[in-house]
């Protein structure tokens, strides 16, 4: 009696190998490396590289040297783990000593100045966009100016300004307020460093229906932020506060509660409390445990 074969097993030879023609299919293994993350700024993205026989030594904090363009310094900022790489990375050189720190201070310096002079210039010019950053990279020999603008710019002009100031190739960057309030930072109203800053990687979209279900004032100066757009933040909750608002009932619904036959007013989602408004007394507050919808009469079709 011939021995069952496992279900989805292919055709194989009396040696337990592919027949004669059949070409067994490899799947290949992806090589596994020291991944460690590595912001070159602050305010900026975190990078995948490769820590290589740096992983060991590595804590988070630590400055580091990039073997990329220009061999940047960067700051550890998520500890080395063990992952699989479909990409090549870029690969951390060493430790930065202090002629590598040297170097990144004279660049900070130089951007200092560099965002100083296109200020000047892009007003002597008369050019209406705001330069707010700039990033000196020594060893490639490039200079990127972040601008802001609400427009489309002409500023070749500027360009060969900033050019033969930083003796460098100089790439304008146009971004939205809500990036350069990200590269700026600042201090949002909850008294805290603003997210973007801090830890969000990208933003979320935020729409005025997160802040209708939380309850909020819709006044700008309170649903927004520093980039003067919807908080980031309105995400945080939304979907719990759409969670909790389903085991209540809607404004407008007419209720049954202990003190008779009323209309919803106003729902507190988080304490799970509703504002009933009557006909012949003041409104009271009610936990939701004690109000239930008054279902429409027979015959007659749902309202809202």
């Amino acid at each position: 009696m011939n021995a069952e074969r496992p279900p989805g097993d292919g055709p194989r030879d009396a040696e337990g190998g592919p027949p004669p023609g059949v070409t067994p299919t490899l799947v290949p293994t992806l090589p596994t490396l020291h991944v460690v993350g590595v912001k070159l700024t602050s305010t900026g993205r975190t990078f995948a590289c490769d820590a290589g026989k740096l992983a060991t030594a590595l804590r988070l904090g630590d400055r580091v040297v990039l073997d990329d363009e220009g061999a940047s310094v960067g700051t550890v900022a998520v500890a080395p783990a063990p992952r699989a790489a479909a990409t090549p990375l870029p690969r951390l050189l060493r430790v930065a000593d202090a002629r590598d720190l040297a170097r990144l201070e004279a660049d900070h310096r130089r951007a200092g100045e560099a965002l100083a002079y296109a200020r000047e210039r892009a007003k002597a010019r008369q050019l209406p966009i705001k330069v707010f950053r700039v990033e000196m990279h020594a060893g490639s020999g490039r200079a990127t100016f972040y601008f802001a603008a609400e427009q489309r710019i002409d500023f070749r002009d500027l360009v060969r300004d900033l050019a033969s100031k930083v003796h460098a190739r100089v790439e304008m960057r146009q971004v939205g307020v809500r990036d350069e309030a990200k590269m700026v930072g600042g201090i949002g109203s909850c008294g805290r460093e603003l997210c973007c800053t801090t830890f969000l990687p990208k933003f979320a979209p935020v729409s005025i229906k997160m802040a209708k279900n939380q309850n909020l004032a819709l006044n700008p100066t309170k649903v927004s932020g520093q980039c003067g757009r919807l908080k980031c933040c309105l995400v945080y909750e939304e979907a719990n506060y759409v969670e909790a608002a389903k085991r209540l009932p809607r404004a407008g619904k007419h209720v049954t509660t202990p003190e008779g036959v009323g209309r919803v007013g106003d729902v507190d989602v988080l304490r799970e409390r509703v504002r009933v408004y009557f006909e012949d007394q003041p409104p009271k507050v009610f936990p939701a445990a004690d109000v239930s919808v008054l279902a429409p009469p027979p015959g007659e079709p749902p309202r809202g």
